[in-house]
């Protein structure tokens, strides 16, 4: 009767770590693109630091916040390419 027990505590620990896994995994997206909107703010605003003495500015609006949210690091040279160029 012991041994039924212990099959059924590790069939509720197995279940446990895949319903973990399951509910984990959007949530590390979701901190992923926390992570990226910030840094891509952050170097929005250092842009524009360093570009104010050369004349330089890159708008902070959704559009922009957007890109550099989504695309992070990419998304702020992507930008800086598309100002620099139309």
């Amino acid at each position: 009767m012991d041994f039924q027990y212990i099959g059924y505590f590790l069939i509720a620990i197995l279940g446990l770590y895949i319903l973990v896994k399951i509910f984990s995994w959007p949530l590390k997206i979701l901190f992923k693109l926390v992570i990226n909107a910030v840094l891509g703010a952050v170097l929005l605003i250092i842009v524009n630091i360093v570009g104010s003495y050369f004349n330089f500015y890159i708008g902070i609006n959704a559009i922009t916040a957007l890109i550099a949210g989504f695309l992070g690091i990419p998304g702020v040279i992507f930008l800086i390419i598309f100002k620099l160029f139309l």
